[in-house]
């Protein structure tokens, strides 16, 4: 592990075995190509998340392409996380597309600006799968976000990923489930879907603790959008509405005040998002104590 700039750069044991592996078999330039493309896709999204603010904690390049970490910031623009995740897939846009004319126009090798663009393709596809921790990961969980509340988001984009990944399992071992002895088990295939079957359920069982964080900094966000003059989001509950399932309620981008209702068209109370949070840290209880 290196650190530059601030940011830890580690490569996964495995990828330090493929380069091995590379030498004997005589692909290290291949797989060096290949670093480099995976390189300037990562410095892609650390130069977005640079821009606005956000801190990345390291990149780690694995054997399948590489993962940047980010200091989360849960009162931040949902856009700007998606932002950061489309940055690096464009790196391997204009790689591609640099790769494709310079082969077209006869300044470069045809062979080897035709697996330029086929390996940035390559990562690009891959990289877009609405698998998290992939850019396709999160920029699903954003696409939800627009949608759905936070913590159905989390919930969602968690399960899709447990989903892809099973697919991505099962995909690898189909060549040895079909017995046709065409082939076998695809295993980097399988290693990645692994990988990421691993990561999606640890990221599932995170989600009460990135929910709690989420309503932690709230507080900070309530605050800029009051002040910036910002519509209200309203949610309506039943005054027995249990409070912890009120706040499962907000959407990561609006600021809400809660109408609570005792009989259908009769409001008893509004409680701004603040109270709400506040119920929810101090124990279960009906949204309605609230008003007391």
């Amino acid at each position: 592990m290196i650190e530059v700039g601030g940011i830890r750069w580690s490569l996964h044991p495995l990828l330090a075995v493929l380069m091995l592996l590379s030498v004997l078999t005589g692909y290290i330039g291949e797989l060096l190509l290949l670093f480099l493309l995976v390189f300037v896709h990562e410095l892609g999204h650390a130069a977005a998340a640079h821009a606005f603010g956000w801190k990345v904690l390291e990149i780690r390049l694995l054997p399948f392409g590489g993962v940047a970490e980010l200091e989360e910031r849960p009162g931040a623009p949902a856009w700007e996380e998606a932002a950061i995740a489309l940055a690096g897939p464009l790196q391997n846009v204009w790689m591609a597309g640099a790769a494709w004319a310079l082969g077209a126009g006869g300044w470069m090798d045809a062979a080897l600006a035709s697996y330029l663009v086929q390996a940035n393709l390559l990562l690009l596809t891959f990289n877009l799968l609405p698998i998290y921790p992939l850019d396709g990961g999160r920029l699903l969980r954003f696409a939800c976000g627009l949608r759905m509340n936070y913590y159905g988001t989390l919930r969602f984009s968690a399960w899709a990923g447990i989903g892809c990944s099973l697919l991505m399992i099962g995909y690898a071992l189909l060549p040895q489930l079909q017995r046709s002895g065409s082939g076998g088990v695809q295993a980097n295939l399988l290693a990645v879907g692994l990988f990421l079957l691993a990561a999606n359920w640890t990221y599932r069982k995170q989600i009460p603790f990135l929910f709690l964080r989420f309503l932690m900094a709230r507080g900070r966000s309530a605050k800029r959008r009051i002040q910036a003059g910002s519509r209200a989001r309203p949610i309506v509950v039943m005054g027995r509405h249990p409070v912890w399932t009120t706040a499962r309620l907000f959407l990561r981008d609006h600021y809400h005040l809660v109408y609570v209702m005792e009989d259908p068209g009769r409001i008893v109370g509004v409680l701004p998002e603040q109270r709400v949070v506040e119920g929810y840290l101090s124990g279960d209880r009906a949204v309605s104590d609230l008003l007391r």
